[in-house]
C-alpha cells in the first residue's frame, strides 16, 4: 500500500515520521487474472465488488481494441461502494501515460467561466499527444568559451557581444562552433563552464546543461555537481525526443503565450487576472495542426480517462453538451458516477403557472434518458460482512493498529448497521483512546466509547426526526 511520508511537526526527534495514507493510494488496478475474473482475496489494493471489476475488465478490453467510442460508463451505486476505485482501477490498467482527469459535477459552476467551457477543458485534459521528434542537435564538452565583443552601433558608449565560438568535444573528435548572441544568453542563464556537457538545438537554439564531464570528477565524498559521461559519437547528429502533452496544454499554450524566462515574466505569468475562455476558433486550428502531425506520423493520439462523480450535479445544458462531444472524434474515455436513484433532472424545475405543482423532469440517476442510453450501467453493491472485515483488517495494518476479535466483530456490525465508512472512521479515535488507558491494541470498550462520542448518519436523522416530532406535539 502506498504511503505518503512527512516529517514529523511535534516536540519528538527529528528522525521520526508520520504515514499520511490517502483514501485511494493503494488501488493499483482492478485485480483480474489472465482470464479476465476477479482474483481472490486483495487483488490490486481490491476488495469485493467482484461482478463491477470483471464488468469494467471488459470495457478495458472494448476500449484497448478501439470500440468504445461514442459511449460512456456509469458506475451507479451508493456511497461507499466503490466508484471511485473502480474509476482509478481502470486508469492504472491502461497504463501511466494515459491522462487520467478526474472531476465532480458541481465544478462546473463557476462564476468566471461557463459551464461548457469547464466541461471541454476537462475533455482536452483528458486527451493526451505523444509527440516523437527528431531533432539536431549539437552535443558534447565546452573546451572553448570565447565571447566577441564589438562597438554598439545604437551608442557610442559601451561595448555589445557580436558573436561568441564554443568548441564541443566527443569521443570522435572536436569541433567549432560560430554561435548568434542570443544563444550566448542562454549558455550564461544555463550558468556554463569549461568542462559542462550541453547539448544545443538546431533549429532552436535552445541550450541544456546535462551535467559536468566526468574527467573533471574528484575524490571528494559529497559533490553538488552531477557528473556525465564524454558524449559519443560525432558532435552534430540526430536525435529523437518523445514528449507527452494534453490538448488542454496546446490550448494554454496557444491562448496565454509565454513571455520569457525571467523573474518578472514568471511573477507576471502568475498575478493574472481571471480565468479567459479559449475560443472554438483556437481549438479547431489546434485539432487541424494535430491532425496533420497525426497523418504525417509525428504525433500519436491518446486518449485518456474523464472521470465525472456526482454527475447527477450537471444540469440540462451540460448534459445536451456532453451528447455531442461523445460523439466527437477527439474523444476521452468517458466515466461517470452517481449515488442518486430516480431524481430531478437539474435545469428542468421551473415556477410554472401559479399553482403548479411541477416540479421538473423526474429521471434514473438524475440523468436524461437519451444520454443514459448511451452508457454502460455497471452497478455496485453494498459490502457484505465477511468483505468489511477485510477492508477493516486492511485499514488497520496499513495505519499500524491493533484490535481485538471482539472489537473488529463489532465494527463489522457496525459497517452492516450504518456504513463502511462510518467504521473505518471510527479506528484512529478508538486508538486514541485505548492508547490513554495505557493498552495497546483497541478492545471492545474503546469502541463502545467511540459510538458514544460519534453517531451515525442513521442515528443523526432518527434523533432530528424525534425532536420535530416532539416539537410538533408541543405545538
Amino acid at each position: 500500500m502506498k504511503v505518503t511520508q512527512a516529517t514529523s511537526s511535534g516536540g519528538g526527534p527529528s528522525g521520526s515520521r508520520e504515514a499520511r495514507v490517502a483514501t485511494h493510494s493503494h488501488i493499483k488496478g482492478l485485480g483480474l487474472g489472465e482470464d479476465g475474473l476477479p482474483l481472490p482475496g486483495t487483488a490490486q489494493g481490491f476488495i469485493g465488488q467482484k461482478s463491477a471489476r470483471e464488468a469494467c475488465g471488459l470495457v478495458l478490453d472494448l476500449i484497448r481494441a478501439k470500440k468504445f467510442s461514442g459511449r460512456a460508463l456509469l458506475l451507479a451505486g451508493g456511497p461507499g461502494t466503490g466508484k471511485t476505485a473502480l474509476a482509478l482501477g481502470l486508469a492504472h490498467e491502461l497504463g501511466q501515460k494515459v491522462p487520467f482527469c478526474p472531476m465532480v459535477g458541481s465544478e462546473v459552476y463557476s462564476s468566471e467561466v461557463k459551464k461548457t467551457e469547464v466541461l471541454m477543458e476537462n475533455f482536452r485534459r483528458a486527451i493526451g499527444l505523444r509527440v516523437r521528434e527528431t531533432k539536431e542537435v549539437y552535443e558534447g564538452e565546452i573546451t572553448e568559451l570565447t565571447p566577441t565583443e564589438a562597438e554598439n552601433p545604437l551608442s557610442g558608449y559601451g561595448k555589445t557581444i557580436s558573436h561568441v565560438v564554443i568548441a564541443l568535444k566527443t569521443v570522435k573528435g572536436t569541433k567549432q562552433l560560430r554561435l548568434d548572441p542570443s544563444i550566448y544568453e542562454s549558455i550564461m542563464k544555463e550558468r556554463v563552464s569549461i568542462g559542462d556537457v550541453i547539448y544545443i538545438e538546431a533549429n532552436t537554439g535552445a541550450v541544456k546543461r546535462v551535467g559536468r564531464s566526468d574527467a573533471y570528477a574528484t575524490e571528494f565524498d559529497l559533490e553538488a555537481e552531477e557528473y556525465v559521461p564524454l558524449p559519443k559519437g560525432e558532435v552534430h547528429k540526430r536525435k529523437e525526443v518523445v514528449q507527452d502533452v494534453t490538448l488542454h496544454d496546446l490550448d494554454m499554450a496557444n491562448a496565454k503565450p509565454q513571455g520569457g524566462q525571467d523573474i518578472m515574466s514568471v511573477v507576471g505569468q502568475l498575478v493574472k487576472g481571471r480565468r479567459t475562455e479559449v475560443t472554438d476558433k483556437l481549438r479547431g486550428e489546434i485539432n487541424r495542426v494535430v491532425d496533420r502531425y497525426i497523418e504525417q506520423g509525428i504525433a500519436e493520439l491518446v486518449p485518456g480517462v474523464l472521470f465525472i462523480d456526482e454527475v447527477h450535479m450537471l444540469d440540462m445544458e451540460c448534459f445536451t453538451y456532453l451528447n455531442r462531444a461523445l460523439e466527437s472524434t477527439i474523444s476521452p474515455h468517458v466515466i461517470l458516477a452517481t449515488n442518486r436513484g430516480s431524481c430531478v433532472v437539474r435545469g428542468t424545475e421551473y415556477d410554472g403557472v401559479a399553482g403548479s405543482d411541477s416540479q421538473g423532469i423526474v429521471a434514473p440517476h438524475g440523468i436524461p434518458l437519451d444520454l443514459l442510453d448511451r452508457c454502460m450501467i455497471v452497478r455496485t453493491l453494498p459490502y457484505e460482512a465477511p468483505e468489511i472485515k477485510e477492508v477493516l483488517k486492511l485499514r488497520a495494518k496499513t495505519e499500524g493498529l491493533l484490535i481485538d476479535e471482539d472489537a473488529l466483530d463489532k465494527l463489522t456490525q457496525d459497517g452492516l448497521r450504518s456504513s463502511l465508512r462510518y467504521s473505518l472512521q471510527l479506528l484512529t479515535p478508538a486508538a486514541i483512546l485505548s492508547r490513554v488507558q495505557g493498552r495497546t491494541q483497541i478492545s471492545l470498550a474503546d469502541l463502545e466509547e467511540s459510538t458514544s462520542l460519534f453517531i451515525d448518519a442513521r442515528a443523526s436523522a432518527q434523533v432530528l426526526a424525534s425532536n420535530a416530532s416532539a416539537n410538533g406535539r408541543m405545538l
